[in-house]
């Protein structure tokens, strides 16, 4: 084989190689991507059955606590201790509740993520279309032309995803202020 034939041949299979080997790591790192929302949703969804169960109980006990004040068997100083008592839970649970606002900016992140996946995988195929119109016996010239092509191809690709994502990601969901991250 000529060194002609030898560098079409190297070039067309590095090209595969490296989209091959690319989009099948993308393609985990999607499924996993996937596989953190679903946990990240269950858990969140988890946290606020929790938090709105304590806070039921909460208001339960401050409902007791109120008969039993109503019935002026708690002296003044105490009555007014337990109301600021109260209301301190009622914040605590409030801003707990709140927190869980996170879920909103981490599936924003989250799903930035899979779209520049994607793009990467997009990247990644024109690699391989390349690749496959490298002859194995093309002149030095025409390789030449073809990696430049497809250099400017991907720079061109690489713009177009970036002009896509946004860079922040805002408070969407839970009405209770709004947070910007990033």
């Amino acid at each position: 084989m000529s060194k002609r034939k030898m560098l079409g041949s190297k070039v067309k299979q590095l090209l595969a190689g490296v989209s091959d080997h690319g989009v099948a790591h993308l393609l985990e790192v999607e499924t996993d991507l996937i596989q953190t929302t679903i946990l990240l949703a269950e858990a969140i969804e988890k946290l606020g059955t929790n938090f709105l169960d304590l806070h039921a109980s909460v208001l339960s006990q401050e409902e007791q606590i109120s008969l039993i004040v109503e019935s002026g068997q708690v002296p003044a100083e105490n009555v007014e201790r337990l109301h600021q008592i109260q209301a301190d839970i009622a914040l605590h649970i409030n801003k707990a509740v709140t927190s869980l606002q996170f879920q909103d900016l981490t599936n924003q992140l989250i799903s930035r993520t899979m779209q520049r996946s994607a793009g990467l995988r997009e990247l990644l195929c024109t690699l391989d279309v390349v690749g496959n119109v490298i002859s194995a016996d093309g002149e030095n010239d025409e390789i030449e032309g073809l990696l430049t092509e497809v250099t400017e191809k991907l720079e061109q690709q690489s713009i177009e995803l970036k002009s896509l994502l946004r860079k922040t990601v805002n408070q969407e969901h839970l009405n209770s202020g709004d947070i910007e991250l990033f």
